[in-house]
């Protein structure tokens, strides 16, 4: 057999030994029953009588079990183990050749093998026979494959290579001037990365970073290297720049202020020029009376900014300042864009909630601006801008209110009163104020005082040219003033300009028939009294007057005469509530021929350029005299005695001592 001829080899003296090994049961049991009786006291004999057991095991009974506890002696030959024992001493020592990992050790499946166990190039050794690489030292030196569950995954680190900040900073120096900012400030960081303690590096840094317009990152490299190498010139001036880049003209003279020796007037006038502009703007705001200088001086400051930079918040805050003094409808709206933009940045920032409740406020919205002055108080109890409007527009709406209240109830002095302490309360505030101004004209016209209320409407529209209402009120206090060229001029620009203007045509109409009426007699005036006074006081006016000019008292007085006969129409139209309604509502100007177009009802409807709605309001209020046919229209009568009037004659129509007498019904 294969088996007996492999092993008719010399035994070493050392195998003895191997007598000693304990052998298991199942095998000793066939081995003695395999031959009982043959007997040989050699140890040759001894070893095949074992080995063909354990060469045979494989066809005649299954492989025993393995206990955990038990143990073989190293001098075992390896065809005496057991298959897992062989296995695990072939993969011992392959592993002998490996470097240690964490994971080549198994504390629950493995046993350390013993470093006297044998080696493959032992004699009666056995391979693998599923190795190719190396079968009875065949086919070349390298050793078994490890199995999968002891191939070591763990990658350890592998040490960084040393960088040499000196040449990233050459490298960085070549990308500055070729002005690849970018390039450069990822060669300094690779140098600051070696050598994180270098102010040369961090300054060099915070130049790239200023080139390329990263002006907050250079703040911080300069103010690391100033730290770190604190009164170098160089990072001071650049700090200095980086300070005035971004708007910090105050804090960049500082810096400027500790370099040693101290720079020259050229080097700091960027920052001295910028710190001059913002002075300006902050001066202008509190004595001037406009904002366009303020916006002026800010313009001049912001051109020191570096590129991309956005305007600082407290310059932000002077703008929106000085649109509030503009303070018209396109500045307004500014103002709140700029407070809106502050509030996106930070929704609890008091300064811009008010000035966003000042911009609301100059609106008229003020119910809005006192919510924002409210939460401004929230956010800051002790801020006193916030205190001073809120109590500003609330004392200017009590006011206001007051004034509103006396107007409705009729007592338009205190009215005036209270509108005038109202323009007290906030004189810069133009939209609130020209209202203001327009409710006291209003006042002033109802106390017939017209010039004050011209004066009060021009002052409106100074504040607000927009303001069409101040427009109207003041072409009505031209009109009641008796200038009725000029208002009619007034609600004719108004229709120009602003056509959609609700009831602004009527008001031109009225305004029209208005001015014929003033070019006629007026009764009013020839006999002293008001438009609104009452039978008694037209009663008293002309027998003063008449006792003046009658003809009796100035004989031989042409002049005297023809007063004495204009007081006596006077009389006749205004004592007669009928006359006197049609003579105040124009009827007496109309013309049959202009009402009444063609003949034979042919003819257009024209009334002379009046308003129909004004006619038929005059026709239908009983003042155009008798009714003839029927009731089929109104007629007209004309007086044509000698000197009457041409609403009836003086003392029944003649006239009576050289064209006087009274009117009929007057008892002088």
């Amino acid at each position: 057999m294969v088996f007996q001829g492999l092993f008719n080899t010399k035994i070493s003296p050392k195998k003895k030994d191997s007598d000693k090994i304990p052998r298991e049961k199942g095998r000793s049991t066939r081995s003695s029953s395999r031959s009982p009786t043959k007997k040989s006291p050699s140890k040759t004999v001894k070893d095949r009588e074992t080995r063909p057991s354990s060469a045979h095991s494989n066809r005649s009974y299954s492989r025993p079990h393995l206990s955990p506890r038990q143990t073989f002696s190293a001098d075992t030959h390896p065809l005496n183990l057991p298959p897992e024992e062989r296995e695990r001493r072939r993969s011992a020592l392959t592993n002998m050749s490996d470097p240690p990992t964490p994971m080549d050790v198994d504390q629950e499946d493995s046993v350390p093998a013993s470093p006297s166990s044998p080696s493959s190039n032992t004699p009666g050794a056995f391979s693998n026979p599923n190795e190719s690489n190396h079968i009875n030292g065949v086919n070349g030196d390298a050793g078994p494959v490890p199995p999968p569950h002891l191939v070591s995954t763990d990658v350890s680190p592998q040490p960084k290579p040393m960088i040499d900040a000196e040449a990233c900073k050459v490298a960085g120096n070549k990308f500055f001037k070729m002005k690849d900012y970018d390039k450069a400030i990822r060669e300094y960081s690779k140098a600051i990365e070696a050598d994180p303690e270098s102010a040369t590096y961090l300054s060099n840094r915070s130049a790239a970073l200023m080139s390329a317009n990263r002006f907050h990152a250079a703040l911080e490299d300069a103010k690391v290297a100033d730290e770190l190498e604190p009164g170098n010139s160089k990072v001071l001036h650049r700090l200095g720049r980086i300070y005035t880049n971004l708007g910090r003209p105050a804090e960049a003279l500082d810096i400027y202020s500790q370099i040693k020796p101290p720079i020259t007037a050229k080097d700091k006038s960027p920052a001295v020029q910028m710190q001059i502009h913002i002075k300006q703007a902050e001066d202008a705001l509190k004595e001037g009376t406009t904002g366009s200088m303020a916006l002026h001086a800010l313009e001049q400051a912001e051109r020191g900014l570096g590129n991309g930079v956005e305007r600082p918040r407290k310059w932000r805050l002077l703008r929106g300042e000085a649109y509030l003094k503009m303070g018209n409808v396109n500045s307004l709206g500014d103002a709140q864009n700029i407070a809106m933009s502050l509030l996106r940045n930070n929704s609890q920032d008091p300064e811009a909630l008010v000035l966003r409740g000042r911009a609301l406020y100059a609106q008229g919205e003020n119910d809005k601006a006192t919510q924002h002055f409210r939460q401004a108080l929230n956010c800051d109890p002790d801020f006193k801008d916030a205190v001073k409007y809120l109590r500003m527009v609330q004392k200017l709406d009590r006011m206001k209110a007051e004034g509103n209240e006396a107007f409705k109830t009729g007592r338009y002095q205190k009215a005036i009163d209270l509108y005038g302490q109202a323009l007290e309360v906030d004189p810069i505030n133009k939209g609130i104020n020209s209202k203001i101004l327009q409710n006291r004209a209003m006042a002033l016209i109802k106390t017939k005082n017209y010039k004050a209320a011209i004066a009060d409407s021009i002052r409106a529209l100074a504040l607000d040219p927009t303001y069409v209402k101040a427009r109207k009120t003041k072409a009505r206090a031209l009109g009641e003033s008796g200038d009725w060229d000029a208002a009619v001029r007034e609600y004719k620009a108004i229709a120009e300009s602003n056509p959609s203007e609700p009831g602004i045509a009527k008001d031109v109409r009225n305004a029209e028939l208005e001015l014929k009426k003033s070019k006629r007699k007026d009764y009013y005036k020839i006999l002293g009294v008001e438009k609104d006074a009452g039978d008694n006081e037209i009663k008293k006016a002309y027998r003063k007057l008449a006792i003046v000019w009658h003809p009796d008292k100035n004989p031989d007085n042409e002049e005297a005469a023809e007063k004495f006969k204009e007081i006596g129409e006077a009389y006749e139209t205004l004592s007669d509530a009928q006359k006197r309604q049609r003579y105040d509502s124009g009827e007496d100007l109309i013309d049959p021929s202009e009402m009444f177009g063609g003949m034979g009802g042919h003819g257009g409807f024209n009334a002379g350029g009046i308003d129909p709605s004004v006619l038929f309001e005059m026709m239908n209020g009983g003042g155009m005299g008798g009714g003839g046919g029927g009731g089929s229209g109104p007629t007209f009568t004309f007086s044509t005695g000698g000197g009457g009037s041409p609403f009836g004659g003086m003392g029944g129509g003649g006239r009576q001592r050289g064209g006087g007498g009274f009117p009929p019904g007057f008892n002088f």
